[in-house]
């Protein structure tokens, strides 16, 4: 019988078999994938998943690094990990704040960990950047409306916010990185 590609990790199953079950349930049919978690799912296999993805990220995007790898390597791997929290954080605050429902923050990590897990292992590619952000968010779309219970109208408001918001966020920041940059190099 086949199991639940979405089912919680026992301790029977090894890391490797949950993750790539889960990496198939995204790539196949991401809509079921998303519809099949648990109500009550824990920050351990979306943030292993995102782990995971974001180790093989920051390993692949070295091969277009000139020096400095354990650094670029270290910035890669927080930078992806630390995102996923920003993201669905500002998510959050939006959806409570403006439309006054009340989604636990663990549901709405999962879906943006899974999302950008996904993407994150052809994102290392120069250029794919166009390709795969885009995806990530059309994935954070459809979890907002299967796990999250948003309509699709809400869904795109709610990501497009968000973007808006982290653009924002990095531009008013941008002197700072600049300054900093200054003083190191």
């Amino acid at each position: 019988m086949l199991e639940n590609s979405c089912a919680i990790t026992s301790p029977n199953r090894s890391l490797a078999v949950s993750y790539f079950q889960a990496l198939t349930g995204m790539l196949s049919t991401p809509g079921k994938f998303f519809e099949d978690l648990p109500e009550d799912v824990r920050f351990s296999r979306p943030l292993t998943f995102l782990l995971i993805s974001a180790l093989f990220f920051a390993g692949a995007s070295l091969t277009c690094v000139g020096d400095n790898h354990l650094v670029m390597g270290a910035v890669y791997f927080t930078n992806a990990v630390v995102m996923s929290f920003i993201t669905a954080g500002i998510s959050y605050l939006i959806i409570t704040m403006t439309m006054r429902r009340k989604v636990p923050f663990v549901r709405l990590f999962a879906v943006f960990s899974f999302a950008a897990g996904v993407t994150l292992l052809a994102s290392w590619i120069p250029l794919f950047v166009w390709i795969t952000e885009p995806w990530k968010w059309i994935l954070i779309g459809i979890g907002l409306v299967r796990v999250c219970r948003l309509g699709w109208i809400q869904s795109v408001l709610v990501a497009a916010t968000t973007v808006f918001i982290v653009l924002l966020l990095f531009w008013s920041i941008a002197p700072v990185i600049a300054f900093t940059r200054g003083l190191l190099g």
